[in-house]
């Protein structure tokens, strides 16, 4: 993929009202109706992710905000012909069987590394190695924390903790994961302005101290939510867009391609279900 290299600086489109406090009794009604489970599969709309334990050893991964409450899985996809199936893991998988995924089919692998400025995910070691080991490409992944700390601190803790870019034709560029706020309100509290300010912090330092630009990990419905569809970044930043059902529906503002679609969080292979958007040649054009 050809991608200019201008920084993201443009200030996105904003103009979203804010709501009047709602009534008590309103507000009772609408938080019974919003914790009934989403559709499998759809973005979360309406309401807040739900909450993890702030002391879970795990933390959140990508995709935690589509499952929504309850863990609730989908049924695994079918894929075209020569599809390079990939998958992505948190500390939440553990110790992966990296020959066993091969064999399985993964051709490619994102990795957990670190999680806003504090956490980092105890089992990265043996699953970036591992699956580079097992002749996977492989990649890191950050999930930002916006509410907590600058853009560029995160893209600092993230590159210092695993998720630099080696240009050694086996690994993918770092990509840090936008999503519904599992620990509180949907968008960290920040209008679209503020969070595109903070996404382009972290991804021009991500830039600076690599070389490449990170990817973006999301989902159409969070992306025009919290951006205000900022569509600035899609010139630079590939996209990684969640997004589990049969078709990978519209995608987020801006972006007219994607480069990987993470589709279902059951399959065949641990953790999340991933499709690379080309061949072999194109994959290894993109770590190269």
């Amino acid at each position: 993929m050809v991608r200019s290299d201008r920084s993201n600086t443009r200030s996105p489109r904003s103009g979203r009202r804010r709501r009047r406090p709602l009534g008590p009794v309103l507000a009772a009604l609408l938080a019974t109706a919003v914790c009934a489970a989403p559709a499998i599969g759809e973005p979360l709309s309406t309401r807040s992710a739900p909450r993890l334990d702030p002391r879970d050893p795990g933390g959140a991964w990508a995709g935690y905000s589509i499952e929504g409450a309850g863990g609730a899985s989908t049924a695994p996809r079918a894929l075209p012909a020569g599809a390079l199936r990939g998958m992505d893991v948190s500390g939440h998988q553990g110790d992966v069987d990296w020959g066993k995924a091969r064999a399985d089919g993964a051709q490619f692998a994102y990795v957990k590394a670190t999680e806003g400025t504090g956490f980092r995910n105890d089992h990265f070691g043996q699953q970036y190695n591992g699956s580079a080991g097992a002749g996977l490409v492989h990649g890191a992944y950050h999930f930002a924390l916006p509410d907590r700390s600058p853009g560029a601190q995160q893209a600092n803790f993230f590159v210092d903790n695993g998720g630099g870019w080696p240009a050694d034709g086996r690994t993918l560029p770092g990509a840090v994961d936008m999503e519904h706020n599992p620990y509180g309100e949907v968008c960290y509290g920040m209008d679209p302005g503020a969070m595109s300010r903070w996404i382009a912090d972290f991804s021009n330092t991500y830039r600076a101290r690599t070389g490449r630009f990170p990817v973006i990990y999301t989902t159409a419905n969070w992306w025009n939510r919290c951006t205000g569809g900022n569509p600035d970044f899609a010139p630079n930043n590939p996209l990684w867009v969640a997004r589990y059902g049969p078709q990978i529906g519209p995608l987020p503002a801006g972006w007219a391609y994607h480069t990987v679609w993470q589709n279902s969080n059951n399959g065949p292979l641990p953790g999340g279900q991933d499709v690379f958007n080309g061949d072999i040649a194109q994959l290894t054009r993109f770590v190269s």
